[in-house]
């Protein structure tokens, strides 16, 4: 990986630490609290409480999504396939309904497009996210 300048380096981080803050505002805070309930949710039914850290793990990422991104765990196999189809019945369909309407009020607006475009990309993870892992942007793992 090729080291980026200072300065270009310091740009970056105050442009992803503005659109974290505009984020936490106008969505972040929302679909974290979202994701925080079905997480308690899912401790209380029991038998579902990998799915309660898995919505904590998410929550902490639709709070503050700049910076950091999703990638495939390679090493997640069958379990992981046949626990995201019972995740999209109980949880995953109305998380990324959430995603889907934050997106469109957000892209209303001019300054809330590239949110919106962020929400859009948190789809994918909110209807399959075991067998991901959430990692800093510099990290060289592939993207998902």
């Amino acid at each position: 990986m090729l080291a980026r300048p200072r300065s270009q380096s310091q740009g970056l981080c105050a442009l992803r630490l503005i659109l974290n803050l505009i984020w936490l505002v106008l969505a972040g805070f929302w679909l974290a609290l979202l994701y925080a309930f079905f997480g308690i949710l899912a401790f209380i039914l029991i038998i579902t409480i990998p799915f309660g850290f898995a919505c904590f793990r998410i929550a902490g990422f639709a709070l503050w999504p700049f910076g950091r991104r999703i990638v495939r765990r390679p090493s997640a196999g069958a379990p992981s396939i046949i626990g995201n189809v019972i995740w999209i019945v109980l949880f995953g369909w109305e998380l990324a309904l959430a995603h889907l309407i934050t997106g469109i009020a957000l892209c209303l607006t001019i300054i809330g497009i590239p949110l919106g475009l962020a929400n859009f990309k948190l789809i994918p993870v909110s209807l399959l996210p075991l067998g991901t892992e959430i990692v800093q942007s510099d990290d060289p793992r592939q993207f998902v």
